[in-house]
């Protein structure tokens, strides 16, 4: 049975870009953010209860207007809970069974919200990147031509960094002064030895 590794970090933190060194590597990730917006396109019972939330305006031709649905819940905490509690079970389900067939000697399991949506359990270890705010918010702003306010908000919505990076077994630092090839190959041995003891 493989080893569940989790890999997680704030927005803008650049996990997707740890997951990619992984990928390289022959080891097989499940992209929590990508599954969770595929069952919300995907899920004819999850689009009726996201439309009975957040209006019809949520799905335009049967795809989730996703601009639309984070203007709502990036603006109002308890709206922000009601739809992880819809997505998150439907989601961690699917990464559970998703793991159990893998049969390298670990897989990556991608999730910003390991530890806010209980996904935490069952996962072996956590990796958590760690990129100081400055630039995880000049790299959102880049990325998805936002304000500088949109990224605060998006950050508030999370766990703090720093907590986050505590609550991890293990941190690759991503603060463009480091090198995250070398730090995910020291990982990626140390997990094989793990597998091999």
């Amino acid at each position: 049975m493989s080893l569940k590794i989790g890999l997680t970090g704030g927005i803008g933190s650049g996990k997707s870009t740890v997951a990619r060194i992984f990928m390289v590597l022959g080891i097989p990730v499940f992209d929590a953010d990508a599954a969770a917006k595929t069952i919300m396109n995907k899920d004819e019972g999850l689009k009726q209860k996201i439309m009975a939330l957040f209006g019809e305006e949520s799905y335009q031709n049967g795809v989730l207007q996703r601009k639309y649905l984070a203007n709502i819940v990036f603006n109002d905490a308890l709206k922000l809970e009601q739809l992880n509690a819809l997505v998150h079970p439907a989601t961690i389900a699917w990464a559970n069974s998703w793991a159990q067939q893998q049969t390298t000697p670990y897989s990556i399991k991608e999730a910003a919200l390991f530890f806010e949506s209980g996904s935490a359990m069952g996962i072996d270890y956590i990796i958590g990147v760690y990129t100081p705010e400055h630039l995880r918010i000049h790299r959102v702003m880049q990325r998805d031509q936002v304000t500088r306010e949109e990224v605060l908000a998006r950050m508030h919505k999370q766990i703090d960094e720093n907590m986050k990076m505590k609550l991890c077994d293990f941190v690759i630092v991503n603060d463009e002064q480091q090198l995250l090839i070398p730090q995910v190959l020291h990982l990626h041995q140390h997990f094989l030895s793990l597998k091999n003891t």
